[in-house]
């Protein structure tokens, strides 16, 4: 039987999750899907179109969804349901985990890889984060937890963007990105996000893309040996509307604009035009995630490695790093590695340095 794909969806409170889980839970979309919901939440979808009695954890919904609340530990639930689906109690194709609004989207992640049971019936597909542009410059200064929610994030959805004004959504674009250049964003209404864009997205396959936006990877060029990284962001973009650079004065007034909050959730991306020593990457990479894995969210890249003919992809989160080869290189193309790094106030220059004397 094929693995059951599994989607994490995350953000703050009032950032329109319900919203997104009642249409998936309601609409006629031909999907059978099992949302699991963790019911520590503030709002609590079942309130509205829910009416469980406590006995019964699972309800049917008339669309073929099922919602269901996680009563023990995520684990126990994921393998009742796989459990039950086998038997023919229950049908369906896919599952949406719902994690409260404070939650730190990680061990959830890690629970799909570390917990073998899991691993054998379940693909953990992407982790889904919407955003509340009214309240989200609050919540990002304040609360680590929506730092991290958007350092995991495999997409990024944007609601409540009618609300706030263009240069502030602007601003927020910007922030995001320079969080997690991985994560494309999606300005939605009230969460309701295509399913299209929810679903499938295959955030943790291993493949040969590093979808970074390629303005990102413009100012990669100049600075990854060892520039700061949070100024010349201003220079690629400066045309800009939000910047305004034609006045002249209004360049270091908008260089502020984006840095005077200094988000510990960073990327970075280091690219390398010579090959890597294989063991020697593999025993830094290792040495690093060790002393720094809680702190790595999620890591990706695409490498050059001596005396391998096609392309090797790792990627992680946290602790857990895999790898794996991808297609060989093509004729002509330029053999280049190119990683990115998302994690909180992770050593830039260490980094660097280290991967660095990996190099052939």
């Amino acid at each position: 039987m094929s693995l059951i794909p599994a989607t994490i969806l995350t953000g703050f409170l009032g950032s329109g999750k319900t919203t997104l889980l009642k249409r998936v839970l309601t609409e006629a979309h031909g999907q059978k899907i099992a949302v699991i919901e963790n019911e520590f939440g503030e709002e609590n979808i079942d309130n509205d179109i829910l009416v469980s009695d406590d006995k019964e954890q699972i309800v049917q919904m008339s669309n073929g969804c099922i919602c269901c609340t996680i009563r023990e530990d995520l684990r126990a639930t994921l393998t009742d349901l796989a459990a039950r689906r086998r038997k023919g109690e229950l049908d369906f194709e896919r599952v949406i985990i719902e994690t409260t609004g404070l939650a730190d989207p990680g061990p959830v992640a890690q629970t799909f890889f570390m917990d073998d049971e899991v691993a054998e019936q379940y693909l953990l597909d992407a982790i889904v984060t919407l955003v509340d542009a009214k309240h989200a410059a609050q919540q990002l200064n304040d609360r680590q937890e929506a730092r991290r929610q958007v350092g995991f994030a495999d997409q990024i959805f944007i609601s409540k963007a009618d609300l706030v004004p263009p240069e502030a959504l602007d601003a927020l674009q910007h922030r995001l990105k320079h969080m997690n250049p991985r994560a494309p964003q999606q300005v939605v209404h009230f969460g309701e996000a295509p399913l299209g864009a929810v679903l499938d997205l295959r955030g943790f396959n291993l493949n040969a893309k590093l979808d970074i936006d390629p303005d990102f990877l413009k100012e990669g060029d100049d600075h990854h040996h060892g520039h700061g990284h949070d100024h010349d962001h201003d220079h690629t973009h400066c045309d800009h509307p939000s910047h305004q650079c034609g006045h002249g004065h209004d360049h270091d007034h908008s260089h502020g604009h984006h840095h005077h909050h200094d988000d510990d959730v960073k990327s970075f991306v280091y690219r390398a035009d010579r090959a890597f020593d294989p063991a020697r990457l593999e025993d830094f990479l290792g040495a690093i995630v060790n002393i720094y894995g809680p702190r790595m969210l999620r890591y990706k890249g695409v490498l050059w490695m001596k005396g391998v003919e096609r392309k090797v992809i790792f990627q992680g989160v946290h602790q857990l790093m895999g790898s794996d080869l991808g297609p060989a290189w093509g004729e002509g193309e330029p053999r280049v590695s190119k990683m990115v790094f998302i994690g909180i106030d992770l050593p830039r220059d260490i980094l660097e340095q280290g991967l660095g004397q990996c190099l052939s």
